[in-house]
């Protein structure tokens, strides 16, 4: 399995990060994979630079309904009908069909181009997604959401024991600890440095004594907002101080990781 991440940043946008998304992409048993996290303005000109590219990204995965993952999603319908594609499923928590519904009745003219399939997942209920099997948590965030552990069919593993975790929008705390436990990857908001005053984020600090108890291979720090910028090195450390002991990196945009 290979991750991309294909916006690393937040609301506020800054030149290197477009907002939140990233790509799933596996093959196994000789069928390729893909699957789209998030949504954020900007991801569709990244995702073009992929091999898939939006033509052959049929399914869109949603952490939440805020703007910053949702607001090229409406672009993204567009682009598979002007190319020529007939269909695109969009799964994610309670709430999703009112979203895209709406959008619809702003942009109606859009209605209707391409079959869009929308579906509501609960959490702590196994389903699949782009030929992933997957599994959500509620998160700590000022809107109700669903973090994400992935398991691809290669790998023959149930959903909750799979290799990557990504967190979306969420404070950190112990419950989402304990469902990344044992993840080769985590992808985690880490939107702020430490001295910041925020609530529904984790600062790299709150985030690594949440995870000082857990096994996670590599942690990716991401939804990163401007005052992150030049902080790098000193948030990694801070992560490590804190109780984390695996290995700690910020994302980036493009930045590829490969899941054995």
């Amino acid at each position: 399995m290979e991750l991309t991440v294909l916006g690393s940043g937040s609301a506020m946008p800054v030149p290197e990060r477009v907002q939140a998304g990233y790509l799933l992409k596996d093959h196994g048993d000789d069928v390729d994979r893909s699957l789209l996290v998030d949504c954020g303005s900007g991801v569709l000109h990244r995702l073009a630079d992929t091999d898939p590219g939006y033509e052959d990204v049929s399914t869109v995965l949603l952490t939440h309904h805020h703007l910053d993952h949702v607001a090229a999603l409406l672009p993204l319908v567009k682009a598979r009908w002007l190319a020529g594609e007939e269909h695109l499923e969009v799964v994610g928590p309670t709430g999703t069909k009112a979203l895209i519904d709406g959008l619809l009745d702003v942009h109606d003219y859009l209605d209707g181009r391409i079959d869009v399939a929308i579906r509501e997942v609960p959490a702590g209920r196994a389903f699949t997604a782009g030929g992933f099997d997957v599994v959500g948590r509620e998160t700590r965030h000022s809107m109700s959401g669903l973090a994400y552990r992935f398991s691809p069919p290669s790998r023959e593993r149930e959903p909750a024991e799979g290799p990557l975790t990504l967190s979306g929008d969420s404070e950190a705390f112990a419950g989402l600890a304990r469902f990344a436990d044992g993840s080769d990857v985590l992808v985690h908001d880490c939107s702020f440095p430490d001295g910041t005053d925020v609530s529904n984020h984790p600062t790299p600090t709150s985030l690594g004594r949440s995870l000082s108890d857990v096994d996670v291979g590599t942690l990716l720090l991401s939804h990163l907002y401007p005052h992150t910028g030049g902080r790098e090195a000193e948030m990694e450390a801070s992560v490590r101080e804190a109780g984390f002991d695996g290995d700690v990196r910020v994302a980036a945009d493009g930045l590829r990781v490969r899941i054995p």
